[in-house]
């Protein structure tokens, strides 16, 4: 599982130019989700997003986690983050999760994701759409999370 984690001042998705989801100040989370993924590459997902110290306190960089200062998470699932590019212009999908599995196992991703915070908290995209997702980058903070980051190899 994959993951790009932004620090927003705010973030929003819209379908068919219709906001489903926004957020304020807190975290915007891409999710890709790859065939091999399974409970415990999303049981690391959860636990990393919720605790990454990447919000500064009292001037003090890198010393709170979304979790920390009970702010928002807005998850938007992108299966591209699985997209190979080493063999020629047309990026390669297969090692992406097949959508109809990828869907449950995002939904299995936000419900513990929910379950270890706050539901309320943790809003989403529509899976599967054509989204705009509109991030306002605070920092700017990006950082690349992966499940497995020593074990992908083809």
């Amino acid at each position: 599982m994959r993951a790009v984690l932004q620090r927003v001042a705010r973030a929003s998705v819209s379908v068919d130019d219709q906001v489903v989801s926004s957020i304020g100040k807190g975290i915007c989370v891409l999710v890709g989700i790859s065939v091999d993924d399974n409970e415990s590459d999303i049981d690391y997902m959860v636990r990393k997003l919720l605790t990454l110290r990447v919000f500064d306190e009292g001037g003090v960089m890198w010393k709170k986690s979304v979790q920390d200062m009970e702010l928002e998470l807005l998850c938007v699932s992108q299966f591209t983050l699985f997209a190979k590019t080493t063999k020629g212009s047309k990026p390669d999908f297969h090692s992406s999760m097949k959508t109809a599995d990828a869907n449950e196992m995002y939904k299995k991703f936000l419900d513990k994701l929910g379950a270890a915070y706050k539901p309320e908290k943790i809003k989403d995209g529509v899976f599967g759409a054509m989204m705009m997702v509109e991030i306002l980058n605070d920092g700017p903070v990006t950082i690349e999370l992966d499940s497995r980051k020593f074990t992908y190899t083809n």
